[in-house]
């Protein structure tokens, strides 16, 4: 007999390859004009642009890959999408222009490509010697279109450090692991809130405050699945692992009595009223998830996953694509800022469905829900 959780594993497993099909069909209607600060037309919706949500969009596809044993069609998409970037020739680099070298870690670890490694190299570097810094030295969370001095966000670990981590751990550059490490803890310290355990969305050391001390439900998701992924990415000191698995166990606290009854969270979490959004819901399905599988968490942290699992399989249409996305959110000096954001499918939204899909189809075989 097919238990619930059985059924659930295999509707995951099944809505995967469409939304590989969602994600590869995004393109710019030209909904959003955002040029870059060099004057260039910025895209943050095409599935062939370098940008932050395809980077988060090719971290997706090549852990898809890499738990499908390599698979040979997967394998291809993702090296001709680096392929067709590097032949354009790469943007200039900032904390979101950054997010698709994690990607490209995880590809090169696995062809070993010394033409590809020299990119690697490369990029990693110029970010240690030359990427703006906060007081901490924490990394600037500068962008195509506008430099944010002295400000932290929460999106930078999964942007910026885990692309250090993955790349510093397959090439043996315990440098950049350590760097990935100190990023996660500086920001933790000014990011954190020790009053409830959930995440602030930034930090800026001008004026020393939080701006709206919004308890940003995707910032939040980046925290839940960045922790997750350092910990498989790279071996990180004793110490560093224990601090970051305490701040998650307070995270998972505070977001589980916050999940809606329909699986989902509101782009606000502690604002109930606010829209249910669907990318934050994925980034904490799989996080919970995964840490739940590692050890991290408890079965509430696994049923809260799997209910959100259920969410997300809801939100994907018959094309594969994600619907309920909020868009890319800058940062918001009032909280209507957030209650604001369109909605848009997304690289990112696809991605961490994926994410999402990818745990929930490594559910036991009779496992209970």
């Amino acid at each position: 007999m097919q238990t619930t959780s059985d059924s659930l594993r295999s509707r995951a497993r099944a809505a995967l390859d469409r939304l590989v099909a969602g994600l590869t069909s995004l393109a710019d209607d030209g909904r959003f004009d955002e040029p870059n600060l060099d004057g260039t037309a910025g895209d943050y919706i095409s599935f062939d642009a370098w940008e932050w949500p395809q980077g988060v969009g090719m971290f997706g596809l090549c852990q898809l890959w890499r738990d499908r044993g390599h698979d040979a069609a997967l394998g291809a998409l993702i090296g001709g999408w680096y392929a067709r970037a590097l032949a354009r020739g790469l943007p200039a680099q900032n904390v979101n222009t950054t997010a698709p070298m994690l990607g490209l870690a995880l590809y090169w670890d696995h062809t070993r490509d010394p033409a590809l490694r020299a990119v690697l190299d490369d990029w990693a570097d110029r970010l240690l010697a030359s990427a703006a810094r906060t007081p901490y030295g924490g990394f600037q969370h500068d962008v195509s279109d506008r430099v944010n001095r002295g400000e932290m966000w929460d999106d930078t670990l999964y942007m910026v450090a885990l692309f250090l981590a993955a790349y510093g751990q397959a090439s043996g550059r315990r440098d950049l692991v350590a760097e990935a490490e100190r990023q996660f803890l500086v920001h933790a310290h000014f990011l954190a809130d020790r009053a409830t355990g959930l995440w602030f969305h930034g930090w800026t050391f001008d004026g020393r405050h939080n701006f709206a001390r919004a308890r940003w439900a995707r910032g939040n998701a980046w925290i839940t699945a960045g922790i997750v992924d350092l910990f498989e990415l790279a071996e990180i000191s004793p110490a560093a692992r224990a601090f970051l698995t305490d701040a998650l166990r307070d995270q998972a606290a505070a977001l589980l009595p916050l999940q809606q009854a329909g699986g989902m969270w509101p782009t606000l979490l502690d604002e109930p009223g606010s829209y249910a959004e669907t990318s934050a819901t994925a980034g904490f399905a799989y996080g919970l998830l995964k840490g739940a599988r590692i050890g991290l968490g408890t079965p509430r942290w696994r049923a809260a996953g799997l209910r959100a699992v259920e969410a997300v399989l809801g939100a994907i249409d018959a094309g594969g694509v994600v619907h309920g996305v909020s868009y890319g959110t800058r940062m918001g000096h009032d909280l209507q800022h957030y209650r604001d954001i369109p909605i848009q499918p997304t690289a990112y939204g696809q991605s961490l469905a994926i994410l999402a899909l990818v745990e929930a189809g490594r559910i036991p075989e009779g496992g209970q829900p």
